[in-house]
């Protein structure tokens, strides 16, 4: 690209590298730190030098393959926008329906209500729930066993405004971020649900994506497993486990559930007609 030029032509230029009008309006909102009205309204404002050096960087990166949400720095999730960058998951459709699951489910409790995300990575989930339920009577706790993946969700923390202040951060493997002393109304998690080896997975996702996020043993439950015999003893009377599963995974999942003692066990799909979402309630806490 060469310099001197406006934004309009900018944007077209980088379509035409991207082949993509979305994405080259995606990667020109960045390079110029202009979104929505205000890009609109600067579609005939000249671009800098340093505006293009950014726009070129980025264009050559997405073209090396590297996905596009990495090259951007940030990813809408629902309601909320997301730093996102190899240290976390890329946040997914899929898991804003388990997100609008986990959220509906703790919307019903009555009175103050407790949710905990466990291996949050961006922070996506936990996040959603802050803001998007009552201020009052809501706290979220985000946990993670790797510490750069809760510094991603803290500095996504920083941007949900109010609803920060009932949101806790714990790191450690699963429930051992989680204080002893509290049961929660909803745990919620996208855990690693991909088996070892597996030739399923996209090759994008395994090369730029982080391992220990994705796989889960020769048959990809080893974390599932491991969250569903340990809900309980943290869970309230009546508390319901929310987790991210993998499309074959429905029905081995449901019987994990069942054989831990849950109720109302039920195993939903995604947008697409794909199971994606496995959810169980305690009868006792």
């Amino acid at each position: 690209m060469d310099d001197g030029l406006t934004v309009r032509e900018l944007v077209r230029q980088t379509a035409d590298a991207l082949g993509s009008a979305h994405e080259a309006r995606w990667v020109c909102e960045v390079a110029t730190s202009l979104d929505g009205a205000e890009f609109d309204d600067a579609m005939d404002d000249p671009v800098t030098v340093k505006m293009v050096a950014h726009c070129d960087a980025m264009v050559a990166r997405a073209r090396a393959g590297e996905p596009l949400a990495y090259v951007l720095g940030r990813w809408s999730f629902r309601h909320i926008d997301l730093a996102v960058d190899r240290r976390v998951l890329i946040p997914r459709p899929e898991t804003e329906v388990v997100a609008g699951a986990a959220i509906e489910l703790a919307a019903a409790v009555d009175g103050p209500r407790m949710i905990a995300d466990l291996g949050t990575g961006s922070g996506a989930i936990g996040l959603s729930a802050a803001t998007e339920l009552p201020v009052r009577g809501t706290t979220v706790w985000l946990t993670d066993v790797r510490e750069d993946a809760l510094a991603v969700a803290r500095a996504n923390l920083a941007g949900i405004g109010r609803a920060a202040a009932n949101v806790r951060i714990g790191i450690g493997s699963w429930f051992e971020a989680l204080p002893n002393d509290q049961c929660f109304d909803v745990i919620v998690s996208n855990p690693p649900y991909v088996a070892v080896g597996s030739p399923e997975l996209d090759e994008s996702v395994r090369i730029w994506e982080p391992e220990v996020a994705l796989f889960a043993g020769h048959d990809g439950l080893g974390a599932i497993r491991a969250l569903i015999a340990g809900a309980p003893a943290h869970l309230c009377t009546g508390g319901w486990l929310v987790l991210e599963i993998g499309a074959d995974q429905g029905r081995a999942v449901a019987a994990m559930f069942h054989d831990a003692g849950y109720v109302d066990v039920e195993i939903r799909h995604d947008l697409t007609g794909h199971d994606r979402i496995a959810i169980g309630r305690v009868t006792s806490g």
